[in-house]
């Protein structure tokens, strides 16, 4: 019985290591930048479901204010494209925000959690953001 158990375990182990690789095949580019949102290039995220860009990352970063003391970071890299053949970077959807939209492959992701809503196995580069709950947000990786 217990060698039974023993043989299970390596088979479950040997599958488990055999999986797809799901590392986010977008380049991850160092970034660490602070910026304050009450200046007025960053206006758009004084209110709960404003965004904006920020330049950095692979092809840009969009920032979305989920909640008042909550935001979100993505690189605007379409994981669809993971070599960077198309010139042009994710944009928002003009009739429906909460989605990015890559129009070279017609990829659709989640502003709201980057996650792919269509053409892509993979969800978009996220970055860490730390707000001091006042008017500073750092946004890094």
């Amino acid at each position: 019985m217990k060698l039974r158990f023993i043989f299970i375990a390596m088979i479950v182990f040997v599958c488990a290591s055999c999986r797809k690789n799901n590392s986010n095949p977008v380049p991850s580019i160092p970034f660490d930048m602070t910026i304050d949102i009450n200046l007025p290039s960053y206006s758009a995220l004084i209110g709960v479901g404003g965004w904006t860009y920020v330049a950095g990352g692979s092809k840009g970063i969009i920032v979305y204010r989920r909640a008042i003391d909550e935001f979100i970071a993505f690189d605007r890299h379409s994981p669809a494209d993971p070599e960077g053949i198309c010139s042009k970077a994710l944009t928002p959807d003009t009739s429906n925000f909460l989605q990015l939209n890559d129009s070279c492959s017609g990829a659709k992701f989640s502003l709201y959690d980057g996650s792919p809503m269509s053409g892509s196995d993979y969800g978009l580069r996220q970055y860490q953001t730390v707000y001091n709950g006042s008017n500073l947000l750092r946004i890094y990786n």
